[in-house]
């Protein structure tokens, strides 16, 4: 069985989204990132960047969450077109996500919520790009239902990202497009399944 190394973050929900769109049955084990469990040598063993998620399948351990979707969906023939235009569509928004969205909108929840000293220069710097990403994905899902024109692991890796807006003060009332698509992409049953099994996973540990 598939085991998933996770814990509930934005980038931890990510996989989990995915495996239960593709219906697959795995089992998380959670790490605990509060306490440190990432740094221990058992898990660095999996992920030398000391990193949540990691996907163990078999022999086949990956970890990056971009990698980990890429080769779910090519293994599994879904939510990735395999050749055209689309697959490239499809991998552009993929990478703005890990080169942009997470970056970005992580640095910006850090200086607003957990840095000990308040920067101004950092927050500021950060939260003038968050609205720049805001408009590139606004200017994106105004007029397309997903980022991709069909439902793919585009979304699923933005998805857990632009839910956590509010700690980084941005209301989507200037975002139509973009709270509509937040709102179609929450009432998959897969991703509401997927935050649930997630949560309850790690509430144990």
């Amino acid at each position: 069985m598939i085991k998933l190394y996770t814990w509930p973050t934005p980038n931890g929900y990510k996989v989990s989204i995915m495996l239960e769109e593709l219906k697959l049955p795995y089992e998380i084990i959670p790490v605990h990132i509060g306490k440190g469990e990432q740094k221990k040598p058992s898990f660095l063993k999996l992920n030398p960047n000391h990193k949540i998620p990691v996907l163990v399948d078999g022999k086949t351990t990956i970890f990056e969450s971009g990698a980990i979707l890429i080769y779910l969906a090519e293994k599994n023939g879904a939510l990735l077109p395999m050749k055209g235009p689309k697959r490239y569509e499809t991998l552009e928004w993929l990478m703005f996500q890990m080169a942009s969205v997470g970056p970005m909108f992580g640095q910006a929840n850090h200086f607003r919520k957990y840095a000990p000293k308040k920067v101004p220069y950092a927050i500021e710097r950060y939260d003038t790009e968050v609205v720049r990403i805001f408009g590139v994905l606004e200017s994106k899902l105004k007029k397309s239902n997903y980022l991709a024109g069909s439902y793919s692991i585009a979304d699923i890796a933005t998805w857990p990202w632009v839910c956590i807006h509010k700690n980084m003060g941005i209301g989507l009332k200037r975002y139509p497009g973009v709270h509509r698509w937040l709102e179609r992409v929450k009432r998959r049953p897969a991703v509401r399944h997927a935050l649930a099994k997630v949560s309850d996973a790690c509430a144990k540990s």
